[in-house]
């Protein structure tokens, strides 16, 4: 089956178990997803159940689709999701969010854990990414272009749609929390980032650094979606404190800060609904 036909296949099985399209779909990345599903009620499937769907190898990476309604807007959540480092070509990495787009979903937040390259942030912050550096050497929309999802040269003048980039920084305010603004630079990753490398993404104008979420923009805004993203800063990048980087880590302040970031994303979730 080509991979058009396996999009095709996937929307099928989301609309018989789930109906309509939600109003917003959540991506959420490592040590994400548990913040937010244990805010609302869902139901939940794994990822090995919807056809065609890649299941993430990361810890802290549930592999699960969650949906139901908070304050009247439908949403569904992506609660993990793989990376180019797993070994996967870059359409089975956008393979979920293209079936979501592709099901009729107009709003996607992105989100991630990342490491912080300016050095005036500080971890356990949360930041609305307001553009983006693409260093993973490749690019979702090589090969031949699907004409049923997008245009061969989509625009990336505004990745990050300015009216859901207003509406973050307007929730954050209504409850209370800070929302740092910044550039996230994409690199392959799986190692870390060296001290010379991270003073390359400085001088690029990058303020934080990971390993996903690009990729994901990119085929969503070639299918003319609107996108926000926003960052969750795990730690401070490689040299800029006198100690190793570890994931176990990077998951532990990601659990430190779940509270506010369910509040920003609930509070997000509800009053896009209301738009």
């Amino acid at each position: 089956m080509d991979y058009m036909n396996q999009l095709k296949d996937a929307v099928r099985f989301l609309r018989g178990h789930i109906g309509d399209p939600p109003d917003v779909v959540l991506v959420l990345g490592s040590g994400l997803g548990g913040a937010f599903a244990s805010q609302v009620e869902s139901q939940r499937l794994s990822y090995t159940e919807i056809p065609h769907f890649p299941a993430s190898s990361v810890v802290g990476h549930a592999g699960e689709l969650a949906w139901g309604t908070h304050e009247q807007t439908r949403f569904c959540a992506l609660m993990g999701r793989v990376h180019l480092y797993e070994g996967l070509p870059l359409e089975r990495v956008v393979f979920a969010v293209r079936s979501m787009a592709l099901w009729g979903t107009e709003n996607f937040l992105i989100t991630n854990a990342a490491g912080a390259v300016n050095e005036d942030f500080e971890p356990g912050e949360l930041m609305l990414i307001t553009d983006h550096i693409n260093l993973q050497g490749a690019n979702p929309l090589e090969g031949d272009n699907h004409e049923e999802l997008g245009q061969r040269f989509p625009d990336m003048s505004e990745a990050y749609h300015p009216d859901l980039r207003r509406l973050a920084l307007q929730c954050a305010g209504e409850v209370g929390i800070g929302l740092r603004r910044g550039v996230y630079i994409a690199v392959r990753g799986p190692s870390y980032e060296t001290p010379a490398e991270i003073r390359m993404c400085r001088t690029l104008g990058a303020d934080a650094v990971g390993m996903s979420t690009v990729p994901e923009v990119i085929a969503l805004n070639h299918m003319q979606r609107r996108v926000a993203g926003i960052s969750c800063l795990t730690n401070m990048a490689a040299g800029i404190l006198d100690q190793p980087l570890v994931h176990d880590e990077v998951l532990g302040v990601t659990e430190r800060v779940k509270g506010d970031f369910a509040k920003l994303v609930l509070k997000w979730t509800e009053r896009l609904g209301a738009q």
